[in-house]
Parts: structure tokens; C-alpha cells; sequence
């Protein structure tokens, strides 16, 4: 499948920012199940991209904007190529032994009754990815699924208490369970398209990995209880959000800063079939 994206983030703000360092992880591998087209990151204001990569070999764009500026627009275009390899992830650049992913974090710290929640939900598995789509459905069918919720401050413990989130919750949840029942487990943050939704989004997509032996890799979908399909792409993987968050900042005055964010996906047609 041929997907074409578009992410535009535009900040504004009450008083002039000084200055603004901006840390974007926008820019996705290819690997066996997606392969990168076209990609460009812009913005409309006097920049210099510092690309580098991270621990976790995600593509790092690093700017130091110098102000005074009341609006900032940040674009992202690019065109990708998937295929559907069953939610197992191979060919991605991996830096450390799967079990560094069993480290906690604070946004992935369990409470009692996320961990009975979780250890039931494994329990009805007969084995270890049985188990794991088992807890996928639990999480499914415990969270309402609200795409307003970006939950990139809301722990795992939270979600399930409010019985409601964003992609990021799902995922943080299912990484939570996943981790005290011994299964390494990560974040993954990238894009969804939907083929019968032209509307546009406000926000990307979020899910998570767990290790399986014998097999690697395994992506997990909560929010939409699907292992990830051709209609996934994945740009940043880390322990949680935020160490896979699409954009970071941090500025020099800038108070009231408001951000909107529209993002919009669509199927292309495969030139190769026309």
C-alpha cells in the first residue's frame, strides 16, 4: 500500500518566544514491513536541521530558532510504502537486548489493580503471544478510545482508572501489563490510516512491541485491537512517549503558547497497477 502523509503543527503564542529549540522525531526507517518514499520536514520561518540519531536509532532533526515569534508552522510531507508482515517487526535497527524494554518509567509505573487486570489478562493465554492478544482485547474492551486524548502525561495506572484514553494510553497500559508479566515491551509512535475516514486528525497514532521469543518483535494496536497492518507506519520507538514523541520543545518566553495540529493520510495508487 502506498500511503501519502501530511502533519502540520502550528504553535502560537500570547507573547513573542525568544527563542525555541525544537527536537523532532518525524522521520521514519524503512524496514521489512514499510519502506520511505518521499519525506521532507519544513518550517516557515529561518532554520538549520541538525539530523542525528538517538539511542534507540530513531531519526533525530534538532533547530534553534531564533525569535521574536509569535507563530510558528511546522510541516511534514512525505510518501511511504507498506506491507502487511502480521504485526511482526523485522530488518529494524535494534541497539539493545530486548530486555532493557523491561525497564518501568513513570508514565508506565503499575498500581495493584493494573497488575491483577494484567495478570488475568495473560493468564487466559496458552502461551506467550496467545497471552499477549489476550491482553490486547482486555485493554480494548477496558479503555473508551478517544482520539481528543493525546495521554502523553497520563500514566497507564491513570487510563485504566478513567476507563478512557488516547492512543498513547492504550499503548502505555498494554506496555505496563506486558512488563510486570515479564515481557519486554515498547512505544511506538507513527501514523494510522483509516481508508473509510477522510477527516482529519489531531494527532498521529501510538502503539506498542513486545518481545516474543522465537519470533522478535510483535506490534500490538489496543486502541484498535489489531496487530499493525499495512495501514500502520511507524516512525520512533523508546520505553514510552517520551522517549518517542514526535515533536519536543523547550523556549525563551513564548506565554500562551496554543498548538493545533491537523494530520492527514490518504491511500495513493500504485503506479506499478495503473
Amino acid at each position: 500500500m502506498r500511503i501519502r502523509i501530511s502533519h502540520r503543527a502550528v504553535f502560537t503564542y500570547r507573547t513573542p518566544a525568544k527563542s525555541i529549540i525544537q527536537i523532532l522525531r518525524l522521520t521514519p526507517r524503512s524496514h521489512d514491513g514499510q519502506r520511505v518514499g518521499s519525506w521532507r520536514i519544513d518550517m516557515d520561518v529561518d532554520h538549520a536541521l541538525r539530523m542525528s540519531e538517538d539511542a534507540f536509532g530513531n531519526i533525530v532533526h534538532t533547530t534553534n530558532i531564533a525569535g521574536p515569534l509569535t507563530q510558528l508552522t511546522l510541516s511534514v510531507d512525505g510518501e511511504m510504502e507498506t506491507f502487511d508482515t502480521a504485526g511482526v517487526v523485522r530488518g529494524s535497527i535494534e541497539r539493545f537486548p530486548p530486555e532493557l524494554f523491561l525497564r518501568s518509567t513513570p508514565l508506565t509505573e503499575s498500581d495493584a489493580a493494573m497488575r491483577d487486570f494484567g495478570a488475568a489478562a495473560l493468564a487466559q493465554g496458552k502461551n506467550t503471544l496467545d497471552g499477549l492478544h489476550h491482553l490486547m482485547g482486555e485493554i480494548a474492551d477496558a479503555l473508551e478510545f478517544d482520539a481528543e486524548l493525546v495521554g502523553d502525561t497520563t500514566t497507564a495506572a491513570e487510563a485504566l482508572m478513567r476507563k478512557r484514553g488516547g492512543a498513547c494510553d492504550f499503548a502505555h497500559l498494554f506496555i505496563a501489563c506486558a512488563r510486570h508479566g515479564g515481557m519486554p515491551a515498547r512505544f511506538v509512535s507513527g501514523y494510522r490510516l483509516d481508508p473509510e475516514s477522510k477527516a482529519a486528525l489531531t494527532a498521529g497514532h501510538a502503539w506498542a512491541e513486545a518481545y516474543v521469543e522465537g519470533l522478535g518483535w510483535v506490534g500490538f494496536d489496543a486502541a484498535h485491537c489489531v496487530c499493525p497492518e499495512e495501514t500502520h507506519v511507524s516512525v520512533a520507538r523508546g520505553l514510552d512517549y517520551q522517549g518517542a514523541a514526535p515533536i519536543r520543545s523547550a523556549k525563551s518566553g513564548g506565554d500562551g503558547e496554543e498548538i493545533s495540529v491537523e494530520v492527514r493520510l490518504s491511500q495513493q495508487q500504485d503506479q506499478r497497477q495503473s
